[in-house]
């Protein structure tokens, strides 16, 4: 099997020289997106209007901090914790409010205090991580077995409506039950991992985003297309919430139906991998026009090598290379190295019927660099 530590060493050294200076210039922020300068916008900003749960609430908003927890588990250097901890306290205020505190409590407290707590013992980062997973553990639903998305989703009527990504979430619940010996988190984890095993996952490996659930009396209702081309389609950061998803569930867990399920998912990609690498918004999306989502391929890939670490020696090698040529596609081809844009990754979407497409996400940069490091075989366990 191939050795890809020294590439992966290779393009983290470009990632240190960025982010020395990236951190310093927005330290005071907490980041989602680049303007047209390169520059990244603040969605802690007090002083901007933004609506009710795009702002401090909006769900990316771990993600910053989490790119500092990794930089700092690897240089030990303190000026990486400290950016990382303002923006947890920034966060901590999100609990006063209750819109934008949904789902999402996991994407945005567990590589923020769930991962400050693991490297530091911060007690603080603790009790932070609890009160979110707690506030996760209280949207389930028992008599459907799933965890609710959304507060509101305009008009419609969300009562019963799960989503794939909620996947990645349940982390949060994992460590919960395994910081507090208190099982009930694991087993609302893994009611709502049963429930997207049975109705979310196709027969092919692909996936629903949303799953609608009579909220009265369980049953699926039906699915509905979300972020992806359309209902039935096959949205690809969805594909990639579903491989590294179950791929955790199974290290939390090591019930054997979740690694399946992983490897699943994964084989569905890995068959539509194109010859370049580049991932699209959709796998099923028209040929035209051709919009790519670079995020989708990087939480990809962080699936895949979480899955290599599972296997078999002799099945290692076949995840590994799937995850290293679409790292490499982006690193080669889709990364900005320079000082004009504060982001990494480039070419990102959102969703597939956007306004807006091939844009930056400050969570592409974070799994991007978190695949890097699990490829040279460093970090911890943040999910």
């Amino acid at each position: 099997m191939e050795d890809y530590k020294a590439w992966a060493e290779e393009v983290l050294d470009k990632v240190r020289d960025k982010m020395a200076w990236v951190s310093e210039k927005n330290k005071d922020k907490i980041p989602y997106t680049t303007d047209a300068d390169g520059n990244y916008d603040d969605r802690a900003d007090e002083n901007k209007e933004w609506s009710r749960d795009d702002g401090l609430n909006w769900w990316t908003n771990g993600f910053w901090g989490g790119i500092m927890w990794l930089l700092y588990q690897d240089t030990r250097e303190e000026k990486y914790a400290d950016i990382a901890r303002k923006s947890e306290r920034k966060l901590e205020k999100c609990f006063e409010t209750y819109y934008g505190l949904h789902h999402d409590v996991g994407f945005m407290f567990q590589p923020t205090a769930v991962a400050d707590y693991r490297l530091t013992g911060d007690q603080d980062a603790k009790r932070v991580a609890m009160h979110a997973a707690n506030l996760l553990a209280g949207r389930f639903n028992p008599v459907g077995k799933y965890i609710r998305a959304w507060n509101e989703v305009g008009d419609s009527d969300t009562r019963g409506w799960a989503i794939i990504d909620c996947m990645f979430n349940i982390s949060l619940l994992y460590w919960a039950s395994e910081e507090s010996g208190d099982p009930r988190f694991r087993q609302i984890a893994m009611m709502h991992a049963d429930t997207v095993l049975e109705s979310f996952l196709r027969p092919d490996g692909s996936v629903c985003h949303i799953v609608e659930f009579d909220p009265e009396h369980g049953g699926m209702v039906k699915s509905h297309g979300g972020q992806g081309f359309g209902e039935g389609s096959s949205w690809t950061r969805g594909q990639g919430w579903a491989v590294y998803g179950f791929a955790n569930s199974y290290s939390h867990t090591g019930k054997q139906e979740y690694l399946d399920a992983a490897k699943r998912c994964a084989h569905y990609c890995m068959a539509n991998l194109s010859q370049s690498g580049i991932i699209p918004v959709d796998f099923r999306q028209p040929p035209e026009p051709a919009w790519e989502d670079s995020c989708g391929a990087c939480v990809i890939a962080g699936g895949l090598l979480e899955i290599a670490k599972h296997v078999p020696v002799s099945e290692k090698d076949m995840y590994i290379r799937a995850a290293v040529k679409i790292l490499k596609a982006i690193a080669d081809t889709r990364a900005d190295w320079t000082g004009g844009c504060d982001a990494i990754v480039q070419n990102c979407t959102g969703a597939y019927h956007s306004d807006t497409h091939h844009i930056t996400m400050v969570y592409a940069d974070y799994y991007f660099i978190e695949a890097l490091y699990k490829l040279a075989g460093k970090g911890i366990l943040i999910w």
